[in-house]
């Protein structure tokens, strides 16, 4: 079957339900594809291009995506847990329920990424872009937000019991019903 990207036409990938576990995928131009349900545990994704891809309910567990670009990607209950998303850019990203527990998004863009409910138990933000992201009934308990960017971020209803807040810009920041319980800010 040859899928086409909507808006050009262009053949993109379809690898949904693909098992792709432990692949090493780094720099591939997977811009477009579809990977929903992908099994991704840990893939070598360093560098790749996953603009635009369809990874819902994708299991990412483990995987190596630091620099990679997953701008305007749809993450929607993917599985991200202890993945390395290091410097990667989540630009207007969707990672609605998504599980990021444990992960490393440090230098990481999320700006205009919506993250409504997503687990980001114990994940490290330190210098991470949150500018108009939402992450709203989002749990960031224990996370690490150090010097991180939350300017104009929803962050309503979010449970950020225990986080590290040090040095964290929260000009504008939505924090209506957030459980702050033990939130560090010196």
């Amino acid at each position: 079957m040859i899928i086409r990207n909507r808006y050009t036409g262009e053949k993109i990938a379809d690898l949904c339900k693909a098992n792709l576990s432990g692949a090493d995928l780094h720099d591939a131009n997977l811009s477009g594809a579809n990977l929903i349900e992908a099994d991704l545990c840990k893939a070598n994704l360093s560098g790749a291009d996953l603009h635009d891809a369809d990874l819902d309910n994708a299991n990412l567990i483990g995987a190596d995506l630091g620099g990679a670009k997953l701008y305007d990607a749809d993450l929607d209950n993917a599985n991200l847990s202890g993945a390395d998303l290091s410097d990667a850019d989540l630009s207007g990203a969707n990672l609605i329920g998504a599980n990021l527990a444990g992960a490393d998004l440090s230098g990481a863009n999320l700006r205009n990424a919506t993250l409504r409910g997503a687990n980001l138990r114990d994940a490290n933000l330190h210098k991470a872009e949150l500018i108009n992201a939402d992450l709203s009934d989002a749990c960031l308990f224990y996370a690490n937000l150090h010097k991180a960017d939350l300017s104009d971020a929803d962050l309503s209803n979010a449970d950020l019991s225990y986080a590290n807040w040090v040095g964290a810009n929260l000009t504008g920041t939505n924090l209506y019903n957030a459980s702050l319980t033990h939130v560090n800010l010196q």
